[in-house]
């Protein structure tokens, strides 16, 4: 092994530590859930987005003002209503009288954060919900003639509830295919709401402290790019979601090359998270169910059989051969 490699190992080596350590610090505050802090975690590394479903009341806001503490980053949570406008969240002119005149002044929104969750988000009007596209994919806010750029690193995440569904705007599929993962959070087990019950019925309310800079984030968002990954698996990555399109049995509408792109991308950061300096086939499959879980539409025989997403991807995993 020649001293590049050496050193190159050792730089996956230690970050596979630093996360380590994020975790632990995380487990403080948040019992289980590993694999939905996980997710979150490679979306970052990603520089993409997440949507979360899950039910009431299991820690979503809570677990990524624990993340963004942790990474100091800066964390924003904007409750989406049907009466939120889009400059309650991109922000807005305000007049001030300045040395005997009146001048405009831009006052930012909620969206000038670098964690910014935007809770029920299928409960804003669709006006309001393509407000938050544009600083999705371009990482800026266009307010009248001005364009402003958001800090880096910049994350969306967004929750919505599978329950009560009246009353709601459904995303469009142009705005869900901009969210590189979709992550559910479950239920704890017995053990883990025990550990919930004990640790916040306590008068000492548990707290992180900072593991990570943003400089040392960016670096890892670089260094994600850089993980190897071979022709084999690449082919086999891009196969499972052109499979998608080709499932005309139970799909209706498949998901597009950006599909390609994030689920290699998120497959990277999983090795990265996880000290290895390749990626592998677990890493693919593992991250191809949040990559496609939103980008998959099925048509009525699905529903007729009562076939589900997760049912239709296993198949398309299994069927997904080297190209």
């Amino acid at each position: 092994m020649n001293r590049n490699t050496e050193d190159l190992s050792d730089t996956y080596r230690r970050s596979g530590d630093i996360f380590q350590s994020i975790f632990d610090e995380i487990g403080k505050v948040i019992v289980g859930q590993q694999e939905a802090v996980t997710q979150m975690l490679i979306a970052i590394l990603c520089d993409g987005h997440a949507l979360i479903e899950s039910n009431p009341g299991l820690g979503k806001t809570l677990t990524v003002s624990t993340i963004s503490q942790v990474l100091d980053l800066k964390f924003n949570r904007i409750q989406c209503t049907p009466d939120l406008m889009p400059s309650d969240i991109t922000g807005t002119y305000v007049v001030e009288e300045r040395g005997g005149h009146k001048e405009f002044r831009f006052e930012p929104g909620p969206v000038f954060a670098n964690i910014v969750l935007a809770d029920e988000i299928n409960r804003a009007s669709p006006k309001t919900q393509s407000a938050l596209l544009e600083s999705m994919q371009e990482k800026q806010v266009t307010i009248g003639n001005e364009t402003y750029k958001l800090d880096r690193p910049f994350f969306v995440l967004a929750t919505q509830n599978p329950i009560e569904m009246e009353g709601t705007f459904p995303l469009p599929e142009a705005q869900l295919d901009r969210f590189l993962l979709k992550i559910n959070l479950d239920y704890p087990t017995f053990e883990e709401e025990d550990q919930i019950v004990e640790r916040y019925t306590r008068n000492v309310v548990p707290s992180v402290g900072r593991i990570l800079t943003r400089d040392k984030l960016l670096e890892l968002q670089t260094l994600v790019r850089d993980v190897p990954i071979s022709d084999e698996i690449k082919k086999r990555a891009i196969n499972i979601v052109i499979q998608t399109r080709k499932d005309t049995e139970f799909i209706e509408f498949g998901a597009s090359p950006r599909a390609s792109i994030g689920l290699i991308l998120a497959a990277k950061a999983r090795a990265l998270i996880n000290s290895r300096n390749f990626v592998s086939e677990e890493d693919v499959v593992n991250m191809a169910y949040p990559v496609l879980k939103h980008r998959i539409i099925l048509n009525f025989e699905s529903q007729r059989k009562g076939v589900t997403l997760e049912h239709v991807i296993d198949g398309i995993i299994k069927h997904a051969k080297i190209l």
